[in-house]
């Protein structure tokens, strides 16, 4: 399988390999993360203690970036998402086994070394497998196989939930791990001979030797995707403090978040085709500017409705969104070392992804929380000439390669 011409290829040639693991896998974490804060309770854990369990995921994926490019690099991607699928299935099986905090905590951090090693895998292999011509396309379908997991995962948990007990959702996190092993072992492994070439000429490049020499990439649109994901984050932080200090109600905000995450879904391929045929800026400063505009209205949102058409703002710029970091980071890949650059992209994403929280959090402790919506809109909203900037320096170089004469 090779990623063919432009008008040669046709997703539902890869969608299985290049698809079937990311959904398989996603419903297991969709399924687990409810219910971790609650199967760390039963442990004993007070509800800091539950809280910071959950943030772990993100830690892995955090500490995981710069390692996982660089054991891609040397293993390749499939070998990667098979080795990623069972050691999270082994990660799953143990938090539903043990009966200590701290084991349930190490299970939770391994689980999310395990998903930044997935993610950064199936985004090589998207690169080889798929024309620049569908690259945007391909990423947000990737990153809305993800959401089409965390939809239908919390639903067959909760049914599990009913029939069994807490731990039956562990145990489905560990068998879709495995499943999604099984699938990637079918996919072909694209850079066998390259790895094999790289390793007979001295071996592969180290991690800061790729970071050094694309330092200025990293330090320009790289801090573009910190902006991304920062403001991205905020639907996580800032809407449920938002929704708990309006009063609403557990069941009401989970269903602004239900009607949010359908319109995330819809908005998932028209903002992979405006990327592929408009450019990538057209959708990056959307994102970021919904967010900030969001950010800015949310405290003038006091009842039910308006804190859903809020929501539903959010919830467009998000799913426009869809795939736009991975996009970003296939466009600014080098040939040499693209892992380990990929490694370092993810951490750029992972830094915004934790930082939007940690800024809410630090506002919110020395003002009040509409002054925090302010304060966090505001920076978001001058991030934005930033983000814009450089994802239109990003459009020129795009088609400046497109219209040079084929060799």
């Amino acid at each position: 399988m090779t990623s063919g011409t432009a008008t040669e290829f046709r997703f539902r040639d890869i969608w299985l390999v290049a698809y079937g693991p990311s959904i398989v896998s996603a419903i297991g974490h969709g399924a687990m993360m409810p219910v971790l804060a609650l199967r760390a309770r039963d442990l004993g854990a007070d509800v800091s203690t539950a809280a910071a369990i959950v943030a772990l995921i993100g830690m892995g994926q955090l500490v995981a970036s710069l390692p996982a490019g660089a054991l891609v690099a040397r293993v390749g991607e499939r070998r990667a998402l098979v080795g990623a699928g069972f050691l999270d299935a082994v990660a799953m099986a143990f938090a539903a086994l043990t009966d200590s905090v701290a084991a349930l905590a190490a299970a939770v951090l391994l689980s999310g070394v395990c998903w930044t090693l997935f993610l950064i895998a199936r985004q090589g292999f998207m690169i080889d497998v798929v024309p620049v011509s569908h690259r945007a396309r391909a990423m947000s379908l990737l990153g809305g196989s993800y959401r089409v997991g965390v939809l239908v995962g919390p639903l067959i948990g909760a049914g599990l939930i009913r029939l069994t007990d807490l731990t039956s959702v562990f145990w489905l996190g560990a068998a879709m791990s495995v499943c999604a092993s099984l699938l990637a072992a079918t996919m072909p492994d694209l850079g066998e001979e390259k790895r094999a070439a790289t390793k007979a000429s001295g071996g592969h490049l180290p991690v800061w030797t790729v970071i050094s020499s694309h330092r200025r990439v990293l330090a320009t649109l790289g801090t573009a995707v910190v902006i991304l994901g920062m403001s991205r984050s905020l639907r996580l932080s800032l809407l449920p403090l938002w929704a708990d200090h309006l009063g609403l109600s557990a069941s009401t905000t989970s269903l602004i978040f239900a009607g949010a995450a359908a319109l995330d879904v819809a908005f998932m391929w028209p903002g992979g085709w405006l990327m592929d045929t408009r450019g990538r800026m057209v959708v990056a400063l959307p994102v970021v500017l919904s967010m900030a505009v969001a950010s800015l209205l949310l405290p003038l949102a006091t009842a039910t409705w308006s804190v859903a058409l809020v929501m539903a703002l959010i919830a467009c710029g998000n799913g426009l969104g869809s795939g736009i970091v991975m996009t970003l980071g296939a466009d600014a890949a080098p040939a040499e070392g693209r892992p380990q650059f990929l490694g370092a992209w993810r951490l750029c994403g992972d830094i915004g992804n934790t930082g939007g929280p940690l800024l809410v959090s630090a506002v919110a402790a020395v003002a009040p929380l509409a002054t925090a919506c302010l304060v966090v809109g505001a920076l978001v909203l001058g991030g934005a000439g930033w983000v814009g900037y450089w994802t239109r320096r990003v459009d020129v170089a795009r088609q400046a390669a497109l219209s040079r004469p084929s060799p």
